[in-house]
C-alpha cells in the first residue's frame, strides 16, 4: 500500500526506495537511529549495550541488547536489506547466549554502554532499577524470558515461515517492516509489526500460552505440592502456590485491609503485586483502562501476568486490582509468612496437602 502526501492541489504518492539507494548504512545510521530511538521497534525497552559480544570463541555481535519492563532481555536485530537475510537463526543463538544473564551482569554490560556513549556518570544499577521499578535486585523474576525483534526493509517467505513456527512453539519474536521512501531527497520510513499482527497478538498470545502449559504438563518435572488454606473458618484444600497467595491477598481486601496496604507484605515483588484502575469495572474494561495507564507511564500491561478474571479482579474503596500470578522461587512463601505475621487475627491458616 503506497503512502501518499495530502498537497493543496493534489494527492501525489511517495516513491518507494531502499536504504542502500539513500545510502543509509546499517550499523553507522540505523543501529545508531535506532539505538536513541529503541521505542520505534521496541517498545518499553531500555538499550543496555550496542554490538554486544560478551562471550567466548566467538566474534558474533547483537546489534542492539535491551531489557523491557518486565525485566526480560531483548534481542534486536537490524538488516537494510530487501529480504531479512539469516537474521533470525542469528538472534536465536544471540538469545540463547544471553539467556543466563543475571542482573549484575546486565548492570555492568549497562555501565560499558553508558560511557560508550558518553554518560560515564550516570550510575547503570540505579538506571536499571528506575527502569524496571525496582527498588532492589530480584534474580527470581530477571531474564526469566529472552525476546527477539527483527527489524528490516523487508522479510522473505522462508523467514516469515520460520518466525510463523516459533512464535506457535512459544518463542517471543516479532518482524518490524521498515520501509523507506524518498521525498525530495528525505527519507520517510513506514514502520510496522508485519508477524505477529498487533490485532492478532493478544489472541496469539493466549493460544500460545495454552500449547504451553500443554507441553509443560507432558514434561514438567517443577514441584507441584498443593496446599490446603484456611481462611476466617472457610478451607481451600488442594491449592496451588500462586493460588494459595492470592486467595489469603483476597480474603484480607475482603476483611477490608486496603489492597495497597496488604501488598506491603509481599515481599520481593511487593512493588508490582498489584495493578489498578479507578471505578469498579469488568475484566474488558479493565484490561483497556489498565493497558492505556501503563502506555501513560511508557510502561506495557501483560494481562496473563495477573489475575484479572471476570471473577478474579478485586473491589476496594471505588478501584478495581488486579493481583500478580507470578510467584516463582521462594517469594511465595515468604510472602504468605509475612503476611500471617502481620495479619495474625485474620483466621489464616496454610499447610501442604497431606
Amino acid at each position: 500500500m503506497p503512502i501518499y502526501e495530502f498537497a493543496s492541489e493534489e494527492i501525489r504518492p511517495l516513491l518507494r526506495t531502499t536504504f542502500s539507494q539513500m545510502q543509509l548504512q546499517e550499523r553507522r545510521d540505523l543501529q545508531r537511529l535506532l539505538r536513541a530511538n529503541i521505542s520505534v521497534v521496541a517498545p518499553d525497552t531500555l538499550v543496555i549495550a550496542e554490538e554486544f559480544g560478551d562471550w567466548d570463541e566467538s566474534r558474533r555481535r547483537i546489534d542492539l541488547l535491551g531489557i523491557d519492563r518486565d525485566a526480560n532481555l531483548v534481542v534486536v536485530e537490524l538488516k537494510r536489506t530487501e529480504d531479512g537475510g539469516h537474521m533470525e537463526l542469528q538472534a536465536i543463538r544471540y538469545a540463547a547466549m544471553v539467556s543466563t544473564m543475571t542482573f549484575d551482569q546486565a548492570a555492568d554490560v549497562f555501565s560499558r554502554y553508558l560511557a560508550q556513549i558518553g554518560k560515564a556518570d550516570t550510575d547503570a544499577r540505579t538506571e536499571l532499577l528506575e527502569f524496571l521499578g525496582w527498588e532492589e535486585p530480584d534474580e527470581d523474576a530477571f531474564a526469566q524470558d529472552a525476546r527477539i525483534v527483527l527489524a528490516s526493509a523487508e522479510f522473505a517467505r522462508e523467514l516469515t515461515t520460520s518466525v510463523l513456527w516459533l512464535i506457535e512453539r512459544g518463542i517471543d519474536i516479532r518482524c518490524v517492516r521498515l520501509q523507506p521512501y524518498d521525498h525530495d531527497g528525505r527519507v520517510f520510513v513506514d514502520v510496522q509489526q508485519i508477524i505477529p499482527l498487533p490485532e492478532m497478538a493478544e489472541y496469539q498470545v493466549r493460544v500460545t500460552e495454552k500449547k504451553r502449559k500443554e507441553r509443560e504438563a507432558r514434561s514438567d518435572t517443577r514441584d507441584w505440592t498443593s496446599y490446603d488454606v484456611s481462611l476466617g473458618g472457610r478451607k481451600l484444600s488442594g491449592v496451588r502456590k500462586r493460588h494459595a497467595i492470592y486467595q489469603i491477598f483476597r480474603h484480607l481486601v475482603e476483611e477490608g485491609i486496603a489492597p495497597e496496604k496488604v501488598a506491603e507484605y509481599c515481599g520481593p515483588r511487593a512493588k508490582r503485586a498489584l495493578v489498578s484502575v479507578d471505578g469498579e469495572v469488568n475484566a474488558k474494561d479493565f484490561y483497556r483502562l489498565a493497558k492505556d495507564a501503563r502506555a501513560k507511564e511508557g510502561r506495557s500491561f501483560d494481562p496473563t501476568r495477573y489475575f484479572c478474571g471476570e471473577d478474579e479482579l478485586l473491589h476496594f474503596d471505588g478501584r478495581t486490582y488486579a493481583f500478580l500470578n507470578q510467584w516463582g522461587g521462594a517469594d511465595w512463601k515468604q510472602a504468605i509468612v509475612n503476611l500471617l505475621k502481620a495479619f495474625p487475627d485474620k483466621g489464616i491458616e496454610f499447610a501442604p496437602s497431606e
